[in-house]
């Protein structure tokens, strides 16, 4: 296995010459902001029952569900900020190297990088929906001080705009993402395990159409021996700003050779 400076070398030129590539990120880029996995030893649901995200649940004792989201996911990870990783994206987004952004993660933080195209599998925590009228409001706007917070329009108890137990992907979101990997020629992984269904399955969509799959992880995932053409063992915070220096100093170096 190649170590990580030679990786991230192979990688740029793979993405530097790429037709369309996509990225497909999952918690481990967001753990330098501070946001922990759901998943493992150090794992939200190692501390945290996960019944309190069941819709069901949810939908029976919103006050008992709303106390430990609010403790959570806006007292906690609402405080979290992008990384380099994120900014990195963000970058070879706006140098339209990267097409778009696939994530899993619910936490806002490719969009508050700078990400414009970002397909958001399970939601987003930054924004609360009302079941009942649609209404969807930014968290940062409601009272989160009274529990359970109420849709300001019909006085529905407000969820959480992400993907509880239960419920369906979102379908728009989803949909696009299926089409990036009939689309990519390049798959970048960043920081996902491939363990959660259905989303794990996106990548081998992408490599069964073709594309070539860059993987950024700082342990091997389920994908690094089945998909991985390239695979570049460091943190996302590392690596992705390495990377994105190699493919933009390429783009400038052949556009002044070209002048």
């Amino acid at each position: 296995m190649p170590n990580a400076e030679a990786a991230i070398r192979k990688a740029a030129d793979i993405l530097a010459s790429a037709r369309h590539a996509t990225a497909f990120t999952g918690a481990g880029i967001s753990v330098e902001s501070g946001i922990p996995p759901f998943r493992g030893p150090e794992g939200l649901w190692s501390k945290v029952d996960p019944i309190v995200l069941d819709i069901s649940y949810f939908h029976r004792h919103p006050l008992e569900s709303w106390r430990v989201i609010k403790e959570i996911f806006f007292d906690f990870f609402g405080r979290a900020q992008p990384n380099p990783a994120h900014v990195a994206l963000a970058e070879l987004e706006k140098a339209r190297v990267i097409m778009a952004v696939i994530t899993q993660n619910i936490d806002n933080l490719h969009q508050l990088a700078g990400s414009r195209t970002v397909y958001e599998l399970h939601g987003n925590s930054r924004f609360l929906v009302c079941e009942k009228c649609g209404t969807r409001t930014p968290a940062e706007e409601v009272n989160l001080e009274d529990l359970p917070p109420r849709c300001p329009r019909c006085g529905t108890v407000l969820k959480p705009d992400f993907v509880f137990f239960g419920e369906p992907l979102p379908e728009f979101d989803y949909g696009q993402a299926i089409r990036e990997t009939e689309v990519a020629d390049v798959f970048l992984l960043v920081g996902t395990t491939g363990e959660i269904m259905p989303a794990s399955t996106l990548p081998v969509l992408a490599k069964r159409h073709g594309a070539t799959i860059v993987e950024v992880n700082v342990e091997p995932s389920n994908y690094t021996e089945s998909i991985t053409d390239v695979f570049i063992r460091e943190r996302a915070s590392v690596a992705l700003p390495a990377l994105a220096r190699e493919v933009l100093n390429g783009i400038r170096k052949e556009n002044r050779a070209d002048t």
